[in-house]
């Protein structure tokens, strides 16, 4: 991971689970080019499916990394399923909620599941599944840098407040 896309942590259970959250801007580059308009349409700016398993592979690649201390490299090894049911628009909030299925020295299995919080609407609603499965390599120098975001990450979600931020832990 070279880039931080999630941008708050909302709760953090070593070991167990995570919960991250995604505000959608309007002022991001890669919602312009999906898709502009045309002569006949005009844009509907959408956040990218891949993007969307980016975060989820952000929440359960710190998942990972922090129940392991981050003393290895946690690299996304395989997709193993990404259901997704509707199409993300600025304005929206995507949560992700990452649970750790299995960990060992090889690796480890994360099932996620995505949210969708939106003004327009009265409550949350799922946008589907994400599971996934990392592997742990040797660290690399990022390590250092990636366990530091991640400690910024926190402390910056710890400040902010709310639900379970008061009992995180890096």
């Amino acid at each position: 991971m070279r880039w931080l896309w999630i941008d708050r942590i909302l709760a953090l259970e070593p070991g167990k689970r995570l919960v991250a959250r995604k505000a959608v801007s309007l002022s991001e580059p890669h919602l312009h080019q999906h898709f502009p308009a045309t002569e006949t349409e005009p844009a509907m700016p959408v956040v990218p499916g891949p993007l969307i398993i980016e975060g989820m592979a952000q929440a359960g690649g710190l998942l990972a990394g922090h129940a392991r201390g981050f003393k290895d490299d946690v690299v996304l090894a395989k997709l193993r399923k990404a259901e997704l049911g509707f199409e993300v628009q600025p304005g929206a909030v995507i949560e992700f909620e990452a649970t750790l299925v299995a960990i060992d020295d090889s690796g480890a299995s994360v099932d996620g599941i995505v949210r969708v919080l939106d003004p327009a609407w009265d409550s949350p609603k799922e946008l589907g599944a994400i599971d996934l499965m990392f592997a742990h390599v040797p660290a690399e120098r990022d390590s250092l840098l990636i366990a530091e975001a991640f400690r910024t990450l926190i402390a910056g979600s710890v400040q902010a407040g709310g639900d379970g931020v008061d009992q995180m832990v890096v």
